[in-house]
């Protein structure tokens, strides 16, 4: 037998699960597919090794769901200052002393009390599962793929690998960037590959919880530090962080061939010195990035949101803010939709969501490759165009904040003058 819904989201993730939530508080009938469920919060578990900066825009939207005052009763740690700075040797590096090209945005200039949250993956993607399950609209169908789709006048159909049939007015795609559900759509994406990958690593520090986290940049890319929770009772005076260290492929390989105590010898070496002593390595994984893009976001009674439809280079931690602005843009027009009487899918509302949502994922795109293609390099004369505007950025506090921002999701549009870089490009525009 057939199963009915409104909506039907494949990708039970933290996009998926934020969009599935919010429909069902609308009072719509939504079934949410997933291969595998969180697993249960364990406190003295050690950290995931995946974790995302979510921003203050987030958090309310999360809040909004419920599922914000689930997560700070698990683990989520603020950031109240971010820092950037250039590390790349070189001749305009004695012309330009580290303290005048280093940028540090503080949520005190803002009048906030913190920029953001550093939060695992899994406690926000748990969060959300609760928030769901405690929705009677909300179907969690777990431990199963999809197989097939099919679309026609008036609802859309997917098949299970088990051979269940379900039938929705609209199938949403929050299934990864590698999506089953763009691909039975139809719906092809652009992919430009970086030199580069990232390496992150979950590691335990001396001291106490940091409230900065800060990128230093070097011409094979950047190296981070974003600060996680206490380590407690086990490790008195020790704190967990995680570090990400993005180089070319061969370095990376090398690096995880490494044992811990090579690694962290390493990395207390090649790291910025501002870098906690490092006192254990718990684990570590590396992963290509690359700028992907859908074609389209919807087609027919196909719709996507999060990395189904865009990934970006991670440099900034934004993929997951983007996918939260996603699913809160469309959750709002099925809003509209359903008190109309309209068909979830019709393509007015589609087209309004892709019409907001391309240019607000195009524009962080854009700016993330900026950083990218400015900082991985030591040509001279970028080196000092990327010194000269640090120095600038450092000495306009208004010009600063405004990035800070629009990172913190307070703003919808970029800076001017960054904005004007951006648009000067070559071969960005075609995002």
């Amino acid at each position: 037998m057939t199963q009915t819904f409104d909506i039907i989201i494949v990708g039970a993730g933290m996009v998926g699960a934020a969009l599935a939530t919010g429909l069902g508080q609308q009072g719509l009938r939504v079934a949410l597919i997933d291969r595998v469920s969180p697993a249960p919060f364990q406190a003295d578990a050690t950290p995931d090794i995946r974790v995302s900066a979510l921003s203050a825009g987030s958090e309310r939207y999360l809040t909004q769901l419920g599922a914000w005052p689930r997560m700070l009763t698990m683990r989520a740690t603020p950031y109240r200052r971010l820092a950037a700075w250039d590390n790349t040797p070189g001749p305009w590096a004695r012309l330009f002393p580290h303290s005048l090209t280093e940028v540090e945005f503080d949520a005190g200039n803002l009048s906030a009390p913190h920029l953001g949250h550093i939060v695992e993956n899994r406690i926000t993607q748990l969060a959300l599962w609760q928030s769901a399950e405690a929705l009677p609209e909300v179907t969690l169908l777990t431990g199963h793929s999809v197989q097939g789709l099919s679309q026609q006048p008036g609802c859309a159909n997917i098949t299970l690998d088990d051979g269940t049939e379900l039938q929705g007015q609209l199938i949403v795609g929050a299934d990864g960037a590698l999506s089953r559900v763009r691909d039975l759509a139809g719906i092809g994406v652009t992919r430009d590959q970086y030199e580069q990958q990232a390496m992150v690593i979950s590691v335990r520090y001396r001291g106490p919880v940091e409230d900065i986290t800060w990128q230093g940049f070097y011409p094979t890319g950047p190296r981070a530090f974003l600060p996680l929770h206490s380590a407690g009772d086990t490790f008195p005076g020790e704190s967990w962080g995680s570090l990400v260290w993005y180089d070319h492929p061969a370095r990376l390989a090398a690096l995880k061939a490494m044992t811990d105590t090579e690694l962290k010898a390493e990395i207390q070496r090649h790291f910025p010195e501002r870098l906690p002593e490092l006192t254990h390595i718990d684990a570590k994984a590396s992963f290509p990035i690359a700028r992907q893009h859908a074609r389209h976001y919807y087609q027919d009674r196909v719709v996507l949101v999060g990395d189904a439809a865009h990934t970006i280079n991670p440099l900034a931690g934004q993929g997951v803010n983007l996918g939260f602005q996603d699913a809160q843009c469309l959750q709002g027009l099925l809003k509209e939709a359903q008190r109309s009487g309209d068909d979830l899918a019709g393509e007015p509302w589609l087209k309004r969501y892709e019409k907001h949502r391309r240019p607000a994922n195009q524009r962080m795109m854009l700016a993330m490759d900026v950083f990218y293609h400015l900082f991985s390099n030591a040509i001279p004369p970028v080196h000092l165009a990327r010194s000269l505007g640090l120095g600038a950025a450092r000495a306009l506090p208004f010009a600063r904040n405004q990035v800070a921002r629009y990172a913190m999701g307070l703003e919808d549009q970029l800076p001017a003058p960054i904005q004007h870089i951006v648009n000067r490009l070559p071969g960005l525009g075609s995002l």
